[in-house]
This record gives structure tokens, C-alpha cells and sequence, in this order.
């Protein structure tokens, strides 16, 4: 499921190497009205208190890194904002019925934080802690980047941001041979190539593994390239394979090589087989009817790199404190400096303000990017699957701190929430909002029902369905594959995907109209769609699937 941050969510950081170390030295400045005035030690000229009135400014190199002062130091804002964060997670699983949660928290080269609440399915008493291993879902895409710049390090000026992808997939191809010729590996990971939003996802929903994605995404319209920003997984995952492919290697085992292993992530893995064999693992958990349940499994090695990620609190804090220091880890160079920094700096716009008094978004190589209220930067990424995850992570490099925080429940927006809280803890003193509601509001759309008939009912004087001898058989799409009409148990049915694995029942709505539930990542539960037949039966379009005007079938022979 595509999570960029969302504007109710903890912003996005600062680039690495742009600011002192930890915050450095800052002059400060009082201002009052937008006029300011220099003060020094924290006193007026005059030696008195200053006007309680002005807020003060720490000032950059430049202005455009002046932040809002912290009301007191990085090490006690930060010790007072610990002492609290405990609570604000048992707070949030018992507000919000989230089954479990994990949290990580670090400052400069350490972890001063990690915690497990909750439980690891909610039919059980098994308990998280720091150790149980979560999907990540979209956290995935900051780690992948992070993998990229290790191997641009590693590539003796071979590979940048900027090599094309069609020079290490030379199989691969776009709808437009201008785009195939020219999308870059920087293209691939800012979700600029101009595919859509749910592109391939779809397909992946079906069953098909990531050979045939990558070989139909040429049947995929594409939005204006480069003068675009349409949050894409297998656009992503297009531009790491290339990667992988450079090395002569797989996604797995180049991650594993370049990032995992140096990092002594000993518990993360790109592979799904891997997590489900992890002993302590917290399951998914879907939202129905208001609760949540333990009834799907996610398998998302198509797109590993997108979504594909397992890991646990204590790895992912040894990667934000790599994060933090650019790339290092000691004296051992992880990634290259320079390349993740152009990954965790701001490159495309990915959402305009929704007026012109309120802040855009942006996107960098894999990574959020952007200012918090208070002016300092921050990176960041949310994750979801509507099957039953919700994860954040959030480094502010001005002050050298992070945190993740991962759940086991479909995205309600809880991890953003706890995140927001705890930096406002650090950053101001004090919770500026009800994140929790206005996160929930945010989160909304990611387990509501989809479909053209969700909400509608059948018509009162429906016309009467065809015959069934009239739409039974095999039916042909060039981006979907084959699809069957059956006739079963009296009505009918559809089948599609690889082997006919993903099964639908058709039911009458309005003469050659039928209504079928579709349940997939991209479908929650109550998701309600039409299937409409041609008069002579020769062909049948499934809505759900017809986003980009690609779900139309037509029979054989």
C-alpha cells in the first residue's frame, strides 16, 4: 500500500552533512512579531530576563537553517521525553485496540530506547519486545536507498543516481521508449518515471511473481515524465533490481551484503520465507467491523524492495544511528556520504500545500524530506498494509535523534501518532495536538471499502441477468493474463491470476451488471465492485481493475 507521510504525520529531516555535528554551536536569537533581536547567554542587553513573549531562534550558517530553539537542552528535553514515552504507547494500543507495537529511539551513536507493548496476535498472550520482528511494509524504500548508496560507494564511479535504468535492465521497458530510454535510477526511487500509483501492485494482488510484472508494466500508461510524482512500488523496485543486477546479484543478497550484514542487522531480511520463519514475529492484523483480526498473510517478495522488509526495533535503530552519522558506523564507511545524502534531501514535490498558508511535501531517493514546525529538517517514512501493518521511522539530524516505531495493525495512523508526540515532547516540551484523532482522520482512506458500488444498492426494478450459457468461458487481457467465467452452484464466478488462484463470485445487480467483492492490499474489507458484460457477451469489464482502462477482458475465439 503506497504511505507517503501524510500531512498530520511527523515531517521529514535534515540532509546529512549540512549542519554541525549534534546540533554543534548556535548563536541565538530572540524575535518578537518577525522582528528580531540579538541577545546573548539567554538575557536581554541590559543583563535582565528576557520578555517571556519573544521566541527564541537558534541561528544557522544560513537563515534557511535557523530552527526554534529547544526550551532547554537536547539531553534533558530528550530524558523527559523518554520518561513519558512508555505510556504514550500503552496509551495509544488501549485508545486505538492495536494488538502490539515496538519502539526504537536513538541519539548520536546510540540506543537509548527500545520497548515492546502489547501483544504479537490478539488471540494469544504472547508478548512483543524489542526483538519480535515486524513487516515493515513502505520502511522498506528508506533501507533500499540506503543499500543504493552503499553500492554507488562501491561501484568506483560506475553508478550514480543518475545511471540510467535501461543500461543494467536492458530487458525492461516502459510504455514509452523515450522513458525507457532515459528513466534513472534517481527517477526510479523519487517515483518520478511517470507510472502510476498502483501500478503492478495489482497484478501482485493476483499472484504473479515479479518476472511478469516487470515484463507487462509495458502495457501501463505513464503520467508526464519527470513533471510527475505518482508514489509507485514496482517503480521502485524497477530502479533496485537495476542496482542488484549491476552487481550481478539479488536484491536479497545484496542487501544482506552491503547493509545488514555491516550493520549487524541479524534479525532483518528482504525475504518473506525468512520472517515467517522467525520464532518471535508479530502477525498482521486486519481492521473488520472495528476490530482487528489475524486473517491474512502478506507476501510481498515481488516487491522486497518497496515493501518486502522484515525487521525489529533493535536493527532498525542501528540503521538510523548509521542514518545520523552519514553512512557510518565507527570508522567503517556503510554508505556513500554523498549519495545518501541526495537520497534524504528533498528532490521532487510530492504533495502541493492544500493552500497557499500551508507546507508542501517532499520526496527524496526513497526517503520523506522535509521541515517540522519548528524548522528542522527531518527524514522520514510510513508504511502500511491494510492486511494488517502500520510503521514509521523519523531522524532529525539537527539533533541527532530518531525514532521507529512498528504495529501489527492495518494503518489507523497509530506509529505517526506516537512519533509526533514523543518529538514534540523533545522539540517544544510539550504535545501540540490530539495526534492520535487527527492521525486516524488522516489514515481514513487506507482501510476504507473500494469500489464503484460500495454504498450503492441494487436497483429496485433490476433488469434481468443473461443467460448463463451466454457468459461462461475463457477470457483474454494482455496486462491481466487469462480469466474464466464459470457457472457454480447456480450463479457465477470469475477466475483469474496465475492458474486461476484468485476466485470471485458474481452476483446479479443489473441485467449484464454484476457486483463482486474484490479483497486484496488494495481492496479492504467491504470493498464492493461491478463486472459488466457486453451484450453478446463478448467481453467483460472488472471496475476494480480498470483504473488505467486496462481491465477489460474480451473472449476467446
Amino acid at each position: 500500500m503506497p504511505v507517503p507521510t501524510p500531512d498530520v504525520c511527523p515531517a521529514e529531516p535534515t540532509r546529512p552533512g549540512d549542519r554541525t555535528r549534534h546540533g554543534g554551536r548556535r548563536r541565538r536569537l530572540a524575535a518578537v512579531l518577525g522582528v528580531a533581536a540579538l541577545v546573548a547567554a539567554g538575557c536581554g542587553s541590559d543583563g535582565r530576563s528576557p520578555d517571556s513573549s519573544r521566541v527564541e531562534v537558534s541561528i544557522g550558517a544560513a537563515p534557511n537553517r535557523d530552527v526554534i530553539a529547544l526550551p532547554g537542552s537536547i539531553d534533558a528535553q530528550l530524558t523527559a521525553a523518554l520518561d513519558r514515552l512508555p505510556s504514550l504507547a500503552t496509551d495509544a494500543l488501549a485508545e486505538s485496540k492495536v494488538p502490539g507495537m515496538a519502539i526504537g529511539v536513538v541519539h548520536g551513536d546510540r540506543t537509548v530506547f527500545t520497548g515492546g507493548y502489547g501483544v504479537r496476535r490478539v488471540d494469544t498472550d504472547q508478548r512483543v519486545d524489542p526483538d519480535t520482528v515486524f513487516q515493515i511494509a513502505s520502511v522498506s524504500k528508506p533501507l533500499s536507498a540506503t543499500g543504493v548508496a552503499a553500492a554507488i560507494g562501491r561501484s568506483g564511479g560506475a553508478l550514480s543516481w543518475t545511471t540510467p535504468v535501461h543500461e543494467l535492465l536492458p530487458d525492461f521497458a516502459f510504455s514509452d521508449p523515450t522513458v525507457t530510454r532515459m528513466a534513472t535510477i534517481g527517477d526510479a526511487f523519487s517515483h518520478c518515471t511517470g507510472l502510476h500509483t498502483g501500478a503492478g501492485d495489482d497484478l501482485e494482488d493476483l499472484g504473479y511473481d515479479q518476472r511478469y510484472i516487470f515484463d507487462h508494466l509495458r502495457f501501463q500508461p505513464l503520467d508526464a515524465f519527470r513533471a510527475s510524482y505518482n508514489y509507485s512500488n514496482y517503480g521502485l523496485t524497477i530502479g533496485a533490481e537495476a542496482v542488484a543486477a549491476s552487481r550481478h546479484q539479488s536484491w536479497q543478497s545484496m542487501m544482506q551484503d552491503l547493509v545488514f550484514g555491516p550493520l549487524g542487522m541479524t534479525s532483518t531480511s528482504t525475504r518473506y520465507a525468512d520472517y515467517v520463519a522467525r520464532p518471535d514475529r508479530a502477525v498482521l492484523h486486519t481492521l473488520e467491523d472495528g476490530e482487528f483480526v489475524a486473517a491474512y498473510d502478506r507476501r510481498p517478495d515481488p516487491q522486497a524492495p518497496a515493501g518486502g522488509v522484515s525487521s525489529n526495533v533493535e536493527d532498525l535503530s542501528k540503521w538510523m544511528r548509521m542514518l545520523l552519522a552519514h553512512g557510518r558506523v565507527g570508522d567503517r564507511a556503510i554508505a556513500d556520504a554523498d549519495a545518501l545524502a541526495q537520497a534524504m534531501t528533498p528532490q521532487v514535490v510530492s504533495s502541493p500545500g492544500p493552500s497557499v498558508d500551508g507546507r508542501p511535501g517532499h520526496y527524496g531517493f526513497g526517503f520523506n524530506s522535509g521541515p517540522q514546525v519548528g524548522g528542522r529538517m527531518a527524514q522520514s517514512h510510513s508504511g502500511a498494509f491494510s492486511v494488517g501493518a502500520a510503521t514509521a521511522f523519523t531522524v532529525i539530524p539537527d539533533l541527532g535523534i530518531g525514532i521507529v516505531v512498528l504495529t501489527n495493525g492495518a494503518p489507523i495512523g497509530v506509529p505517526e501518532a506516537v512519533s509526533a508526540q514523543f518529538l514534540d515532547l523533545v522539540q517544544y516540551g510539550h504535545i501540540t495536538r490530539d495526534w492520535l484523532g487527527d492521525a486516524r482522520k488522516s489514515f481514513a482512506p487506507y482501510t476504507a471499502p473500494e469500489g464503484d458500488l460500495v454504498g450503492a444498492r441494487r436497483p429496485a426494478a433490476a433488469a434481468a441477468p443473461p443467460s448463463t450459457a451466454a457468459l461462461v468461458g475463457h477470457y483474454d487481457n494482455p496486462y491481466f493474463g487469462p480469466l474464466t467465467v464459470s457457472a457454480d452452484r447456480g450463479g457465477l464466478s470469475v477466475a483469474l491470476g496465475p492458474d486461476g488462484r484468485v476466485r470471485m463470485d458474481l452476483q446479479p445487480w443489473d441485467g449484464a451488471t454484476f457486483a463482486y467483492a474484490p479483497r486484496s492490499e488494495s481492496a479492504p474489507a467491504g470493498s464492493l465492485a461491478s463486472a459488466h458484460f457486453a451484450a453478446d457477451g463478448a467481453t467483460v469489464r472488472l471496475s476494480s481493475f480498470d483504473s488505467q482502462g486496462l481491465g477489460t477482458w474480451t473472449r476467446r475465439g
